[in-house]
């Protein structure tokens, strides 16, 4: 019997926690609207978001060195892209897309 009532007392107190929690998180995204903190996190998140990844990190994704021919590196491109295509990881997959067309220019 007392067990029923400590778990009644812990599931009540945890609904209760995450209400206090989800409703001052609300708060504290519109006060940060207020004072403008908002947009700058948005805006530094966008300018984080466009980075250029450099030829160095492009051959480190499709693990290749400078003096690979750019068949052998389309080669490696389709394979890891079709791998990721199939089970695997949009992010991934994005990454080896942009690895590619980092090096495209170069060749």
């Amino acid at each position: 019997m007392a067990a029923k009532i400590l778990a009644n007392v812990i599931v009540a107190g945890s609904v209760i926690l995450g209400r206090s929690l989800a409703q001052a998180y609300r708060q504290a995204l519109a006060n940060a609207s207020k004072s403008r903190v908002a947009q700058e996190t948005i805006q530094n998140t966008i300018r984080e978001g466009s980075k250029v990844m450099t030829e160095q990190e492009a051959r480190h994704i499709l693990g290749v060195s400078e003096g690979t021919a750019w068949e052998e590196i389309s080669k490696k491109y389709d394979t890891l892209f079709e791998r990721n295509a199939k089970n695997g990881s949009f992010y991934i997959q994005s990454k080896v897309h942009r690895a590619k067309e980092c090096l495209e220019p170069v060749y």
